[in-house]
C-alpha cells in the first residue's frame, strides 16, 4: 500500500478503529494512545499490506495485537513494581440525537449498562462481542482478524451472549 492508500484507509476506518480501541480499552487516553500505535504500524508495515484485501480487518487484528501486548507489559511491570489501576472505566456516553430527555436518559444509562457488562467479559470474549456487533464483522473476518478458528469464534460468542443474556437479565424492559 502506498501512504495515499493508507491516508484514504484512515479517512474510510478511522473512526470505527478509534470505537473499536475505546470500547477495547475502556479509556480515551490508553484509546488514543492505541489508535496512534495502530496507523503507525500500518505505516510501518505499509509494504506487506494489500489494499485489495480487507484492509478493515488487517488494522483491527494489529490494534488487538498491540492491546494484548501493552496489557502484557503492564501486567510485568506491575508484579515488579505495583501502581495505581492502568484501566478506568470512561464515562463517556456515544452522541445520541436530541430528543426528549427521558428518552435521551434512558438510551444512554441503557448504553452504559451494556457496556459494563461487556466490559466485564474477560478479553477472550469481549474481542469477538466488540468485532461482531460493533465493527459488523462477520465470522471469517473476525476469525482471521483473531488468528482463531472459525469454529471458536462461534462458541467465544455463544458464550458471551449467554454471559450478557445473564448479566443484563434484571434490566430487561417489558
Amino acid at each position: 500500500m502506498t501512504i495515499q492508500e493508507i491516508e484514504q484507509s484512515i479517512n474510510l476506518y478511522g473512526k470505527n478503529i478509534y470505537s473499536f480501541c475505546l470500547q477495547l480499552t475502556t479509556n480515551q487516553e490508553t484509546a488514543d494512545e492505541l489508535y496512534q500505535e495502530t496507523w503507525l504500524m500500518a505505516c510501518k508495515n505499509a509494504e506487506k499490506m494489500n489494499a485489495n484485501e480487507n484492509v478493515k480487518s488487517y488494522l483491527m487484528s494489529v490494534a488487538i495485537h498491540l492491546w494484548k501486548n501493552q496489557k502484557r507489559k503492564f501486567a510485568w511491570r506491575k508484579r515488579i513494581a505495583p501502581t495505581e489501576e492502568f484501566f478506568e472505566e470512561t464515562g463517556e456516553v456515544i452522541e445520541s440525537q436530541v430528543r426528549d430527555g427521558l428518552e435521551v436518559y434512558l438510551e444512554q444509562e441503557t448504553q452504559s449498562v451494556v457496556r459494563k457488562a461487556v466490559g466485564k467479559l474477560s478479553e477472550k470474549y469481549r474481542i469477538p462481542i466488540l468485532l461482531c456487533y460493533m465493527e459488523e464483522m462477520s465470522l471469517a473476518d473476525i476469525s482471521k482478524t483473531m488468528g482463531i478458528p472459525l469454529g471458536t469464534v462461534k462458541s467465544r460468542l455463544n458464550y458471551a451472549r449467554k454471559r450478557l443474556e445473564q448479566e443484563l437479565e434484571e434490566y430487561r424492559y417489558e
